[in-house]
């Protein structure tokens, strides 16, 4: 019986915009270079504020519609809705967070970005999202190699593994 083959590329599409929608495709991402696997990064809608310059470090958690919130922490009580809305919830469940990271050598996303890229990753911007935002190469950091087709994608993934955060 042979062993299963192991996977070589890997192309992550990272479309939501919050900590929680980051984090984890950056993760997977840096673990496929630190196993020598090829990976792309495909960042689409809301995900594109990851690689934009004005706001990959503003990037915070949604504490509205986000039902697995939960008070203090993961085995807490559900956070209702009503409460998430109130002002200053969002930036206080961020910080909590940040600090959690923190602990756990966790990088913010700006430098997490740069690593992955400075480790052979690659990273591109969803053109038809560009297109709609209304940004331009400038908008992004240097480390975002350029902007992609959906189809340029595809060919780019091509033989690997395509995985959606």
């Amino acid at each position: 019986m042979s062993s299963p083959e192991k996977i070589k590329k890997v192309s992550i599409v990272i479309s939501k915009g919050s900590l929680d929608g980051v984090y984890p495709g950056l993760i997977m991402a840096n673990g496929a270079r630190m196993e020598g696997m090829e990976a792309n990064v495909f960042f689409t809608f809301f995900g594109l504020y990851a690689v934009m310059k004005n706001y990959q470090d503003k990037i915070k958690i949604a504490t509205v519609g986000n039902a697995a919130m939960r008070v203090p922490d993961a085995k807490g009580f559900a956070l209702p809705t009503l409460l998430g809305a109130l002002p200053g919830m969002s930036a206080f469940a961020t910080k909590m967070m940040q600090k959690e990271m923190e602990k756990l050598d966790i990088p913010p996303i700006g430098e997490f970005v740069e690593m992955i890229s400075d480790a052979g990753g690659h990273l591109f911007a969803c053109k038809a999202t560009v297109d709609m935002f209304h940004l331009n190469k400038d908008d992004f950091v240097p480390q975002m190699e350029r902007v992609l087709t959906v189809g340029d994608f595809y060919d780019l993934a091509a033989g690997g593994q395509i995985i959606f955060t």
